[in-house]
């Protein structure tokens, strides 16, 4: 199989390539993640994967490979997205808007073969977290989990404390959505699979 440049520093999306068998290589893009007020959820995971699929050609100057993958994630309540929290303070009020509540959380993955053609879907997922007290708030923000990652909170770490259920794709929330990224790799001609 060829290698694939993972456009991403996310540990999950890591493990999930790991876990498909895929041969891969990081190269995690520094792009603008700031959020236009009034964006659409699903647009702007999907403007942030193709982002930085883009700039990951741009920083190999001419040496492309075939094959690139990006994905974001933000999470979207009362038509506000979440991005990554950009300090403690931030991710304490995500958190308190999230609690006692069901929130969206969208993954964009895409894709770019070798005949530099890209590819991008985006998953939509429903998550419900249970009430938190501003002391349970507080804990959570003590263990550093919050930082990086969207909505300020990890799914598959200590927050998964917190979930009272799940509608859609788990792996989407977790990072990748896996059943798109399969589908996407067949449809491209990446030699994976039956």
């Amino acid at each position: 199989m060829e290698p694939i440049i993972l456009a991403s520093g996310s540990l999950r999306r890591q493990e999930f390539f790991r876990l498909l068998g895929l041969p891969f290589s990081i190269m995690p893009p520094l792009i603008d993640e700031t959020i236009t007020p009034g964006a659409d959820p699903r647009k702007a995971a999907e403007n942030f994967s193709v982002k930085k699929i883009k700039k990951v050609m741009e920083l190999l100057k001419g040496r492309i490979p075939a094959w690139i993958c990006g994905a974001d994630t933000v999470i979207s309540v009362d038509k506000i997205i979440y991005g990554k929290p950009k300090d403690r303070e931030d991710a304490g009020a995500m958190l308190s808007r999230l609690q006692g509540r069901e929130h969206e959380v969208i993954t964009a993955v895409a894709l770019r073969n070798p005949d530099g053609v890209i590819d991008c879907r985006s998953v939509a997922s429903t998550v419900s977290f249970a009430r938190l007290s501003e002391k349970e708030i507080e804990w959570y923000l003590n263990t550093g989990e919050w930082q990086g990652v969207a909505g300020s909170y990890k799914i598959q770490g200590l927050a998964s404390c917190f979930i009272t259920g799940i509608k859609g794709s788990p792996s989407a929330v977790v990072g990748l959505p896996m059943n798109e990224f399969y589908a996407m790799l067949r449809k491209n001609g990446y030699p994976y699979g039956g």
